[in-house]
């Protein structure tokens, strides 16, 4: 799924946007730019993360959910500027890749996801120091729909579909780092052991570049870690000592705005790729 699978008709426009000002001036200092990018992607996402850490409970947990909004919301704002300006610009400059590109199909999607959760349902509940209301709600259910979207246009697209594992890691991290007392250690080892297994059914039981059947293996492999990933996650929601600015929906509402920063920039680092 790629914009030129959406708009054939644009594909001369496209191609000749690198000849229009200002994309023949940043084209000679795109590497220059695309830093620019993903510094305003690590501010924006980094920001966002940081708020939905204490939304789920941990993190900067010696100051209220609002009192950590109110203390970045600039930099968050700025991040946001930034990412815009730095990604039409050099999105002019490379708009012919970009045109026929599944991970920037699955970065768009996900950076519009981010946004809605971010701006909607993060900031509306730590404004409110964790309190959901019916409007977080609302946005909450938009930005999953919209993530939902980003997943599967991600996980669907060659090559770049390897790219889920990092979602899938960087949620096993998540959950690692909010997880107390036992079921810590019970978590990681069985963490330890899907990877041992994998690593063994991978390299050993099956040949390296057996692809036709490492490819089944690897998907059930993503499915189990998944499993066992947000069923871990599930049952802290509900067991995990409850406090008045970090109730269930509160914690679904870190966790998912976490998780969709984690694919737009897996998202971006493919684009590369495919």
């Amino acid at each position: 799924m790629t914009p030129a699978e959406f708009f054939p008709e644009l594909r001369p426009w496209v191609e000749n946007l690198v000849n229009v000002w200002p994309a023949y001036i940043i084209k000679p200092q795109f590497a220059q730019w695309q830093v620019l990018h993903i510094l305003s992607l690590v501010i924006l996402g980094g920001t966002s993360i940081l708020i939905n850490l204490r939304l789920i409970g941990v993190g900067v947990v010696s100051e209220t959910p609002s009192e950590v909004y109110r203390n970045l919301r600039l930099w968050l704002h700025v991040g946001l500027v930034g990412i815009v300006v730095t990604g039409v610009l050099i999105g002019m400059a490379n708009a012919e890749r970009l045109y026929d590109s599944v991970a920037f199909t699955a970065k768009m999607i996900a950076l519009l996801a981010g946004v809605v959760l971010t701006y909607g349902a993060s900031a509306l509940a730590a404004k409110a120091d964790g309190r959901v209301t019916a409007a977080a709600k609302v946005w909450l259910l938009v930005g999953l729909a919209i993530f939902a979207l980003a997943l599967w246009v991600f996980a669907g697209g060659d090559l770049v579909n390897p790219g889920v594992w990092h979602m899938i890691m960087a949620a096993a991290l998540v959950v690692l780092f909010v997880t107390r007392g036992l079921m810590r250690w019970i978590y990681l080892a069985v963490l330890l052991l899907l990877v041992a297994a994998q690593f063994v059914a991978t390299h050993f039981v099956i040949k390296p570049d057996d692809y036709e059947r490492l490819d089944p293996v690897n998907i059930a492999f993503a499915w189990v870690f998944t499993a066992w990933i947000f069923g871990t996650a599930a049952f802290q929601l509900f067991t995990a000592g409850r406090s008045p600015d970090s109730g269930p929906l509160t914690k679904v509402i870190g966790y998912a705005t976490i998780l969709v920063w984690v694919v737009a920039a897996a998202a971006g680092r493919w684009i590369a790729f495919a």
